[in-house]
């Protein structure tokens, strides 16, 4: 009963607040982690972070990164699938590992009483996964499967076609997930090697928030991480960014055109960065009042929702946007978005529309620290971001310094109208299609 209760608990464990007591943590063998005390609850969440992801890719072998991520609970040592997860469950224990085309995170939350078993359990899964044959073709198939699905997804489809123009023969110009043919060939060797190649300690990020102590966390991480090999393979290096301004469609039939649309960004450490992410919270925010939002849905019901983002990957940054209208307005979406581009770029924007965006931007930020799991998943990124340690007390002060001045001079410097490219799936009408 007692065990249940503290499983009920998991996601209440660290209060809302905008301010998070970070230490950073040194493992006697060296690797670094950051920490949040919380001992109110006996439990721990753990993050952690391989740079690298399905960009580790060889030529030829497109996916295999992403088919190893999803076999490493598939047994270990003398533990079979089922008998891994029982291991698990007897613990309390609660392992997720994913991966992404920068990066491969494993994401654990363990008791206090079961802690050492549980760190035992899952570094047994990290270091020596089986990699059984019954299990490669089980998960293959359940990758297969998804990538037939992806074939027929408009947004999945739109994703594939930016990408591939944008990025060419890059790792970024293709899915992680590999194709059918590149998953179909891969084998144990190479799935080894991927292991090898995406999960070493020279890449590796760390943030625990929970009932442990700095000690106690320099001594799990050096006994969870220390037996991994000590390099992984060369990240790919810089994407170039090879699409010009203009539109793709892709034919599909529905009766719906789904538009994806961008072009080059900003980079995460740019000294521009911060007026960038209102800019892009002005333009095309998720909240009512963002000016696509506004101009497509709200004065002219065109589409459910609109909204843009900045990604700043590890080789590459964009401005991206994303929607889904009627094929009949497809053609004047695309003109709406290019004429609030050059809009927000030629006239700026108001005093009014800058502090209700730093308002919501501010107000929202501590929201995001609503239990261990987001608060050591956020100090994780931050890290792999090169952020310092005080970000989290000085950034809502960042975004405060942003002036009406800032805004218009990084617009003109950021947003380029004539260079968005539009994939267009569906069939759109009232468009030019660009080869």
């Amino acid at each position: 009963m007692m065990m249940r209760f503290l499983v009920a608990l998991f996601l209440f464990a660290m209060p809302v607040q905008a301010a998070v007591p970070i230490k950073e943590v040194v493992s006697p063998g060296g690797i670094k982690a950051w920490l949040v005390e919380e001992h109110s609850i006996p439990f721990v969440a753990l993050e952690i972070r391989f740079r690298g992801g399905t960009s580790l890719d060889p030529e030829g072998k497109r996916g295999v990164v992403n088919l190893m991520t999803g076999l490493i609970e598939e047994g270990t040592g003398d533990l079979d699938a089922q008998g891994f997860a029982e291991a698990r469950d007897a613990l309390a224990a609660d392992f997720r590992f994913n991966v992404g085309q920068d990066s491969l995170s494993v994401s654990a939350r363990m008791l206090t009483e079961n802690r050492d078993q549980s760190v035992d359990l899952l570094r047994q899964a990290l270091v020596s996964p089986r990699f059984d044959e019954a299990a490669i073709t089980r998960v293959r198939g359940q990758v297969l499967s998804m990538i037939r699905s992806d074939d027929t997804d408009p947004g999945a489809i739109a994703n594939r076609a930016f990408d591939r123009a944008a990025f060419g023969a890059h790792p970024y110009g293709s899915s992680g997930d590999g194709t059918a043919e590149t998953v179909s060939a891969l084998t144990r060797d190479d799935i080894l090697a991927a292991h090898r190649a995406a999960i070493a300690r020279d890449r590796v990020y760390v943030a625990a928030v929970g009932d442990i102590t700095a000690e106690e966390l320099g001594a799990l991480m050096d006994r969870l991480l220390g037996d991994l090999p000590e390099t992984g393979a060369p990240l790919p290096g810089r994407a170039d960014y090879a699409l010009k301004g203009g539109v793709t469609v892709v034919d599909y039939p529905s009766p719906q055109s789904l538009i994806l649309f961008g072009h080059e960004g900003i980079k995460r450490d740019d000294p521009d960065f911060f007026a960038a992410f209102i800019l892009n919270e002005i333009l095309g925010g998720q909240r009512f009042t963002g000016r696509l939002m506004t101009e497509i849905r709200e004065k002219r019901g065109l589409t459910y929702g609109v909204g843009s983002y900045l990604a700043a990957m590890d080789q590459a940054e964009l401005v991206m946007g994303q929607l889904s209208t009627d094929n009949r307005t497809a053609g004047q979406v695309i003109d709406l978005i290019r004429a609030e581009w050059r809009k927000i770029v030629e006239n700026g924007v108001s005093p009014e529309e800058l502090a209700a965006a730093q308002t919501y931007l501010t107000g929202a930020y501590p929201l995001r620290f609503d239990g261990n799991r987001p608060i050591a998943n956020i100090l994780v990124g931050m890290q792999m971001e090169g952020l310092p340690i005080t970000y989290v007390e000085t950034r809502n002060d960042q975004i405060n310094a942003v002036t009406v001045e800032d805004i218009a001079r990084v617009a003109g410097r950021l947003l380029q109208p004539d260079a968005l490219h539009f994939v267009v799936v569906g069939k759109p009408e009232g468009i030019g299609a660009a080869p």
